[in-house]
């Protein structure tokens, strides 16, 4: 980590900058060093969230299978997660938007304190037999309440990816990228091992003690953290608390980003296959205690494909690099399964999250480069809520298809004569056979989008869109938009963009640094 830092290292300018100045009380350029100072600082307050929030997420599910034995439950545990991101992403990004990021870190920390509170007192009172009754209402209120819990950190995601914007010069957020993938594989790997440890030796009971008090302990030293921010300016035309007009203009300006995103959902869409089942298959593989360390193992994969980007970026086509990852992504989730072997799937799984940071640095790496500092929060909302919103599709299609047709079909005489030759023998035969078609989907669409004209535009235009320096008042054409009432969205796209679809060329900015 220290390492990746290193690279963000910005000598501050001596007095010549061609910068905008701002308000030294509330807001720093990015790269001088009180800007460096709060970028290290959210980095470690959002290692604490996440690790508080992900152990306790990872805690429900081995103690809900472990307990009751349903993928089903399990897979629709998962869903309910991706689906509760849907809904709030996009009124998460209008908050970020228009508060400042400490504020809105701060409201996340209280709001999942509060909810791991209210499941604690929960579990007090009705005790383990009525929360583990699938028929019963109170397993889904307990649930539903830990996982709210976890979303909300959600709010603190999108404001960090912003965050990056503020306070990384351009030519360096790639690196910083990386390097928050790099945090959220260590906190990946710390709830990975202690989820599965505390439900094996502790129970559920000791287990959310645990997250409410580390939760207090994210919010006291969040009461410390600083960052150096003007108060966003009120849009007047964006008075709803879900800004969707807003969001779809500073998407629409950017040619090509929309396909991105399309294309991200997409991706995780195949991904619902592998969130609803990597558990059931661990889980048939290990005891809780033994899946949580071969979790523990698999999530040092997040650390060194963050490492990797933190120290080596994306290249100059960080959407050409993104595909290439996807496309072995594919290539691995459709093959670390064929065997029934822990060995294989521990390691297929390390090699996998080691591709996950840079598919993730590149999509944020392209919006905070493309879209205006003061749409972004609602852009990576758009985004988040479309991407998460495709996984629970797949994860209650896959669930129930897996437990009640796919998995009794692979145990018969009949499923394993037929896919014996390719799949070998076990108990989990049937969820290969399913990750197997999920990976080699994955890995069509993305050859498929190297073709696209979307992808030629969107490489284009990340080339030759200038640095933006957040806090100077000029959008990317949007600033234009907004004065112009009686310009159309329709009409500014036909400026903008060329018949021969050739990106716009963007206002050019004034740069407090160097440029990426």
């Amino acid at each position: 980590m220290s390492e990746g830092l290193a690279t963000l290292e910005i000598v501050t300018d001596t007095g010549d900058s061609a910068g905008p100045t701002r308000d030294d009380a509330t807001s720093a350029l990015p790269g001088d060093p009180r800007a460096k100072r709060a970028f290290v600082n959210v980095l470690v307050n959002t290692l604490i969230a996440n690790v508080t929030t992900s152990f306790l997420w990872f805690a429900l599910t081995f103690w809900v299978y472990i307990e009751t034995q349903s993928v089903l439950a399990t897979g629709i545990i998962g869903g309910a997660y991706m689906l509760f991101i849907a809904f709030f992403a996009m009124i998460f990004g209008t908050i970020v938007d228009r508060h400042r990021k400490h504020r809105v870190m701060l409201l996340s920390s209280v709001i999942s304190a509060v909810a791991f509170l209210i499941a604690g007192l929960l579990y007090a009172w009705q005790g383990e037999a009525s929360l583990l009754d699938l028929g019963g209402p109170w397993f889904w209120v307990f649930s539903a309440i830990i996982l709210f819990g976890g979303v909300i950190e959600q709010l603190r995601n999108i404001a960090l990816s912003t965050t990056v914007t503020l306070l990384v010069p351009a030519d360096k957020r790639a690196n910083a990228n990386g390097l928050v993938g790099t945090v959220q594989g260590i906190a990946f790997l710390v709830t990975s091992v202690f989820s599965g440890l505390s439900i094996g030796f502790l129970g559920m009971g000791w287990t959310l003690a645990i997250a409410i008090a580390a939760m207090a302990v994210t919010f006291a030293h969040l009461l410390f953290v600083r960052i150096p921010e003007n108060e966003p300016e009120a849009e007047p035309d964006a008075k709803s608390a879900l800004d969707f007009r807003g969001s779809v203009r500073a998407i629409r300006l950017a040619p090509g980003l929309f396909a991105l995103i399309i294309f991200s959902t997409f991706n995780n869409l195949i991904g619902g296959v592998y969130m609803a089942l990597m558990d059931p298959y661990g889980l048939t593989l290990f005891n809780a205690q033994m899946w949580g360390f071969a979790l523990a193992f698999a999530s040092t994969g997040f650390l060194i494909g963050g490492a990797l980007v933190a120290k080596f970026g994306l290249g100059v086509k960080p959407m050409r690099t993104m595909l290439l990852v996807v496309i072995a992504m594919g290539l691995l989730g459709s093959v670390f399964m064929l065997r029934e072997w822990w060995p294989l799937y521990v390691v297929g799984m390390w090699v996998y999250m080691a591709l996950v940071p840079p598919v993730e640095a590149a999509e944020q790496t392209v919006i905070q480069k493309v879209v205006p500092f003061e749409r972004q929060g609602r852009v990576f909302g758009v985004a988040a809520a479309m991407e998460a919103a495709a996984a629970p599709v797949t994860a209650f299609l896959i669930a129930p298809l897996a437990e009640f047709l796919i998995i009794p079909y692979m145990r018969t005489d009949a499923g394993q004569r037929q896919w014996s030759w390719l799949l070998g023998e076990g108990e989990a035969r049937g969820i290969a056979l399913i990750c197997l078609f999920a990976g080699l989907i994955m890995v069509v669409a993305a050859t498929l989008a190297f073709f696209t004209r979307s992808y030629r535009q969107l490489t284009d235009l990340y080339a030759k869109a200038p640095d933006q320096e957040p806090g100077e008042g000029s959008e990317a054409g949007g600033t234009a938009a907004d004065g112009a009432e009686a310009t159309t969205e329709d009409q500014l796209l036909d400026e903008r963009t060329p018949v021969s679809g050739q990106p716009p060329e963007l206002p050019e900015r004034r740069a407090s640094g160097s440029h990426g």
